[in-house]
């Protein structure tokens, strides 16, 4: 048999050989100025183009993508991704199909949900129907927001941790939101209802961000602002300040005695996203010690400070915890991070090799089995929304100035 490999290399050497010298080096250096550099940018489009391809792929008969008793949130998640990609609209007609299967399980509340998880569901339709910015949802968008504004936790609501009527400023659940009209609020769901105000363009001094500002500032382990006594100062974010707070990256004794709460990515980046969209600027020592933790900890390889003592902690909530990054760095406007040992990082050319590593040959993303990570839609539809404001990001200030 003939190698090809050989003879291809044979005629390579006869022709750069044939050659004169001083052309071989102009050859070498046309070479060198026409290879492209790689567009991180379009790379990244492509990697949203194959997911959602894949999203497409995986659409149910009745429009959605909310399998048996799987959440409304699904959907609505699946259509945020499609939609932020810029790829399609709410008009191409299996778009369409979602947003109408969607806009089903609107109540006569506003509230967009099935069953359970009212604020959450809710939340995220409505982050869905602001980003198809199509005039024909402004009702339904609006009947949505003030459902979510009726179940923040303010003076509006009887009950509160001891049922003790109306809530006042100085409650820790005061301002934020649980899973529904009565839950225990959390950052999770206050961040998701604060990414639904800012998709549907309330502005930054709307009453619901000013009293959402007050959970969010009790989020943070930062006693210089927050008054809870379990408060630390590495200016990270926990999971909820309620019932004597609460961290999902666990708790720790300091030297003293003092019980602390272990701050994480996902939190951090909720808080410092929440503090932008309610209107703080770069200056104010809430934002800054947040930014602070985030170039202290700066990493895609897991949700850090998750661990805890458990290096299977490493990897839950990953794809939400890239969503929450995207947004919030998306939103601070700050495209360089340094990190302690002073290396500079471009978090959205490093997010868009990221997600590139994690894509999975057929489009999609997966993660790991706690909070639904396992289901590839929404693990997908998470690193979409990533990568859509990673690179939205870069063509809007590709210098990274």
């Amino acid at each position: 048999m003939l190698n090809i490999s050989k003879i291809a290399a044979a005629i390579i050497l006869a022709a750069v050989v044939a050659v004169p010298a001083g052309l071989v080096g102009a050859q070498e250096t046309t070479a060198k100025i026409a290879a492209p550099a790689v567009d991180p940018a379009a790379k990244g489009q492509a990697l949203i183009a194959k997911g959602v391809d894949y999203l497409k792929s995986k659409q149910l008969p009745d429009g959605g993508w909310a399998a048996g008793q799987q959440p409304v949130g699904i959907t609505a998640m699946s259509l945020r991704a499609i939609v932020g990609s810029g790829l399609q609209t709410s008009k191409t007609d299996w778009v369409k199909k979602g947003f109408d299967k969607l806009l089903t399980y609107q109540l006569d509340t506003g509230g967009i949900y099935k069953d359970l998880l009212a604020n959450y569901n809710t939340a995220i339709a409505v982050s869905a129907l602001g980003s198809a910015n199509d005039e024909a949802f402004k009702p339904s968008i609006a009947k949505a927001v003030a459902y979510l504004k009726s179940i923040q936790w303010t003076e509006s609501i009887e009950g509160g941790p001891k049922g003790e009527g109306k809530i006042t400023p100085d409650n820790p659940w005061y301002g934020g939101l649980g899973y529904g009209r009565q839950g225990r609020p959390d950052g999770s769901n206050t961040q998701m209802m604060l990414d639904a105000l800012h998709d549907a363009a309330l502005p930054a001094d709307d009453p619901a961000f000013k009293a959402a500002l007050k959970f969010v500032t009790r989020m943070q382990n930062l006693s210089e602002t927050n008054d809870q006594k379990w408060a630390g100062n590495d200016g990270g974010g926990i999971y909820t300040p309620a019932n004597n707070g609460e961290s999902m990256a666990g708790e720790y004794t300091d030297a003293n005695g003092k019980r602390l709460l272990r701050s994480y990515g996902s939190m951090t980046y909720a808080v410092l996203k929440s503090y932008v969209y309610a209107g703080l600027t770069k200056d104010d020592p809430r934002v800054k010690a947040a930014w602070d933790w985030i170039s202290k900890n700066w990493t895609l390889n897991e949700n850090p400070g998750m661990v805890g003592g458990n290096p299977e902690n490493a990897k839950a909530g990953l794809f939400y915890y890239y969503m929450t990054l995207a947004r919030a760095l998306d939103a601070y406007n700050q495209p360089i991070i340094t990190d302690p040992q002073g290396k500079k990082h471009d978090w959205r050319v490093e997010l868009i090799a990221r997600m590139a590593e994690l894509q999975q040959p057929d489009g999609s993303w997966v993660g790991d089995k706690r909070w639904q990570e396992d289901n590839p839609v929404l693990a997908s539809s998470y690193a979409l929304v990533a990568l859509e404001c990673a690179v939205k990001d870069l063509r809007e200030n590709p210098a990274g100035k």
